[in-house]
């Protein structure tokens, strides 16, 4: 097929190879993709990203070449072609040009078309989020992964619906792939997220206020680190909403959220840990209580200059699908579910002084874990080792399971790195503000006592719990004899270095 004088050069010559093996590239790593099902996360980066920019390049060299050899025909005294670039649809030349054009231009439009929208939804999919950055998402990405939001896909929670997002996180994922290839990622990655999209916008299309949650129950098992990994169950029930659904949000814990009311509340710290002020406002009368914590009064013009925020559900639930387990926590949990042996003495106990070491990466990590935990016990029970070996393996699995889940030494992500604000126990949570010591001006507290929020219905050793009566609450005990003290100090001041 004859085609005009000008095509003939170098650049155009390279504009074509390089466009036609894109395009075939294209198509066989398509078809590869479709046999084999499981690829990847770069694959969809080089599909429908990397392979049509050089398919576009390509393109672009065409006419580049076409214009660079009719402009210097201009300055050629002697040429075998027009020094202008005509149109003659009676030249065959010509036709067969605008013929290839009109077909590669629809062509091109089309593969356009499905590139960028197959680009989008890969750009939006667990995949493209989790992998493609390894090193710096991996802890989100494990940790996701195990949370009760596996199923739910990046961009729902961190984009939702809407254009508006959509291009606000498209602006912000160009610095954080600079961030990622100028080595600039900062590690940890610093929580919360700034400018993050209202819950209100993204949770509840889920998890809507007008669904109101009664009381639950919830069953917990704890194992006191001593010789036996004594067990210590507690069973509560939580008060999430009101005793009956028809009562709406007018009491529980998610009274919080109620649409009749407004909360706002000012923060020294960027982990919002440290909270010296609350407002409580009732939308529908106008009534207004503020608290301030008598243990940390704001000087006066000091509350300009902090930064406020009305509370919705991410300021209790703010590690919803990247909740890191503290050590404590997933050795209980490895313990009850059988991964752990509880029957090898001392596990949790030297376990936990293990976890709590600091690490300069995993490989290393791993390989301390497993040699102490084996020189331990060689040592100190040579006989249950002796008699039972696979104990110690079982062990020695279990523990290295829990660390490759919830601690990244490689992004400085430990148990202690990202504070979750559900509960009180390793972290303040609910009581940086129910402390008792945020009063209003009329003396009312924002009351600690327990039973605001859960009723203890049993708790004690496995084989003797101490068990309410119906419609009753049984004060808390502390496996430990501590004399009481914590009815006074924080439960996070022990518990979030100890064991």
């Amino acid at each position: 097929m004859k085609l005009p004088a000008s095509y003939y050069n170098l650049i155009s010559y390279i504009g074509v190879t390089v466009s036609s093996i894109s395009i075939f590239m294209i198509i066989f790593m398509l078809i590869l993709t479709s046999v084999v099902g499981e690829t990847n996360a770069y694959i969809g980066i080089i599909i429908f990203l990397i392979l049509p920019i050089l398919l576009v390049i390509g393109l672009v060299l065409i006419p580049i070449g076409m214009w660079n050899r009719t402009r210097k025909a201009k300055k050629s005294p002697e040429t075998l072609m027009e020094r202008r670039l005509i149109l003659n649809l009676n030249n065959k030349t010509h036709l067969n040009a605008a013929i290839i054009f009109i077909f590669g231009t629809l062509l091109f439009v089309l593969l356009t078309g499905v590139g960028s929208y197959q680009l989008y939804h890969y750009s939006e999919s667990v995949e493209f989020c989790g992998k493609v950055c390894h090193e710096a998402m991996k802890p989100e990405y494990v940790a996701y992964q195990n949370s009760s939001h596996a199923k739910v896909t990046c961009a729902q929670c961190h984009i939702g619906s809407g254009a508006e997002w959509f291009v606000k996180a498209k602006i912000s994922g160009m610095y954080q792939v600079y961030s990622v290839l100028a080595n600039k990622v900062p590690r940890p990655i610093p929580t919360p997220i700034e400018n993050l999209r209202p819950a209100r916008e993204t949770c509840e299309k889920c998890h809507w206020p007008e669904k109101f949650y009664e009381n639950s129950l919830r069953s917990e098992k704890y194992f006191i680190a001593d010789e036996n990994n004594t067990e210590w169950d507690i069973h509560l029930e939580m008060k999430l909403g009101p005793k009956v659904s028809s009562m709406g949000l007018s009491e529980g814990i998610h009274w919080h959220i109620n649409q009749n009311i407004k909360i706002e509340y000012a923060y020294t710290d960027k982990k919002r840990e440290v909270i010296p002020w609350v407002k409580y406002i009732n939308l529908e009368t106008g009534d207004t209580i503020i608290y301030n914590d008598q243990n940390d009064l704001l000087g006066e013009g000091a509350l300009d200059t902090l930064e406020t925020r009305t509370m919705d559900c991410m300021d209790c639930h703010n590690r919803p699908a990247h909740n890191y387990l503290t050590p404590s926590k997933f050795m209980n949990a490895a313990i009850a579910n059988g991964t752990v042996p509880k029957e090898l003495p001392e596990i949790k106990q030297v376990s936990m002084g293990l976890l709590h070491a600091q690490y300069t990466n995993t490989d290393s990590a791993l390989q301390t874990i497993s040699n102490e935990l084996s020189s331990y016990y060689l040592e100190n029970y040579p006989e249950i080792i002796k008699e039972k070996p696979e104990l110690l393996t079982k062990a020695i699995a279990g523990v290295i399971k829990g660390f490759n889940a919830n601690i990244f030494p490689e992004m400085n992500v430990t148990w202690d790195a990202y504070p979750d604000h559900i509960g009180h126990m390793e972290f303040n949570g609910c009581f940086r503000c129910h402390n008792n010591t945020h009063e209003s001006a009329s003396g009312k507290i924002i009351s600690r006592d327990c039973k605001l929020c859960h009723s203890i219905i049993a708790q004690g050793e496995a084989d003797s719990l101490n068990v309410a009566y119906y419609n009753e609450s049984l004060e808390f005990h502390h496996p430990i004899d501590i004399d009481g003290a914590w009815k006074e100090a924080l439960c996070s001041e022990c518990h979030r270095y100890l064991y």
